[in-house]
């Protein structure tokens, strides 16, 4: 596997792109600062360190339900809070709290008790403290091959709680997701209007499936990369590609996780290039067939397929992996790679210059003996 190594002394340029990207708040308010650590949490679902892509998202949020926005809020709170507590790094990137995120939205959207039962709040809260825990035992393994760990711990804690809770629970009762989802007014719309699928698959990534939050995702990828929205919309297209029923095709339920692989094969921790666009197609579809095997709710697909097409071997130099501790939006990845291959070209030229040099040397030393053998045998 070809992957990007930098000389610890070489620092990319941090030159923008045309896009929007704000740098973090360290230093501020406490409030704004937290303020703007929820935010990137809240964005960091959808790969993006953007606190406006986060505004957005939330503003989507709760057009769809307002009951899941405010969960989703308390969740990535509670998480990135008690990350601080532990006195665990990259919190400010909002990396511990995007999984207090998903685990509070659907908790709300999993339990049959319906909107504004307070009581949702305590396991939200406890769920949410344990996401940072879970994420820091899971990256000491990861860290070893050098492997995210994406959405695990809210996987592997949402499912703990749907099972500890089931149907019948007399407080938290939980009901079956596809339910949810099928039975929700819009869906009647989109039968008629197909196309409005690609946002609705989008939008499922937060367990929404209004077209117009979806939208309003899409517009918060968009103005952080172009490159993250157009693999976030063809990812989203791939989930539908196989014969998967039409309810939950327009639902969203085929198109989000297959949108996530789509987006980190495809620039996030490749360098984009045309061969690791179509590995990004590859990925997606291979979720979309995960998707098919009734795997339990959440991104369990994504996660496991996304893991597998990380660790493939290629000899290819254009299927470059880059390291977790440079990952960044596609377009710096790209840039980072320039800067690398024009800072191997000058290395390998001076080296070049140097091995010119030493052979001048060594092939000039013969004459100059000579020359001196010559003088000292000379009579006097």
């Amino acid at each position: 596997l070809m992957t990007a190594s930098m000389d610890n002394n070489y620092q990319p340029s941090y030159e923008e792109a045309p896009t929007l990207h704000y740098p973090s708040m360290t230093g501020q308010l406490v409030v704004i600062q937290l303020l703007d650590w929820i935010l990137r949490g809240v964005a960091q679902v959808m790969f993006v360190n953007n606190p406006v892509s986060g505004l957005l998202i939330t503003a989507g949020l709760f057009l769809q339900n307002p009951w899941w926005a405010l969960n989703g809020l308390l969740g990535t709170f509670v998480s990135t809070v008690f990350a601080m507590l532990l006195g665990l790094n990259r919190s400010d990137s909002g990396l511990y709290g995007y999984n207090g995120t998903l685990v509070g939205i659907l908790m709300a959207v999993f339990s049959a008790k319906g909107s504004w039962y307070w009581w949702l709040l305590m396991p939200n809260m406890f769920m949410s403290m344990l996401c940072p825990v879970v994420s820091s035992a899971l990256s000491s393994v990861a860290i070893k091959w050098d492997l995210p760990i994406f959405t695990l711990p809210f996987n592997i804690l949402v499912c703990l709680h749907v099972a500890a809770t089931g149907a019948n629970h007399p407080y938290f009762p939980e009901v079956h997701s596809l339910k949810i989802f099928t039975h929700s007014k819009s869906i009647q719309w989109l039968y008629c209007t197909s196309f409005l699928n690609l946002p609705v698959g989008v939008g499922q990534v937060y367990g929404c499936d209004s077209p117009w939050t979806g939208g309003l995702i899409l517009l918060a990828l968009l103005l952080s990369s172009p490159t993250i929205c157009f693999h976030a919309m063809w990812g989203s297209a791939a989930g539908f590609a196989l014969a998967a029923p039409h309810k939950d095709i327009y639902s969203g339920l085929w198109g989000y996780n297959s949108a996530l692989s789509c987006i980190a094969i495809g620039g996030v921790f490749y360098v984009l290039t045309w061969q690791t666009h179509l590995l990004a197609l590859i990925c997606a579809l291979f979720s979309t067939y995960m998707t098919a095997l009734a795997l339990p709710a959440c991104t369990w697909p994504f996660c496991l397929s996304t893991l597998i097409f990380l660790l493939i071997s290629s000899e290819i130099p254009a299927i470059c992996r880059l390291p977790l501790s440079v990952v960044s939006y596609p377009e710096k990845n790209r840039r980072y790679q320039r800067q690398l291959k024009a800072s191997e070209k000058v290395q390998h030229s001076q080296q070049q210059h140097s091995q010119e040099e030493a052979m001048l040397k060594e092939n000039g030393r013969p004459n100059v003996q000579l020359a001196v053998d010559r003088g000292g045998s000379e009579p006097v």
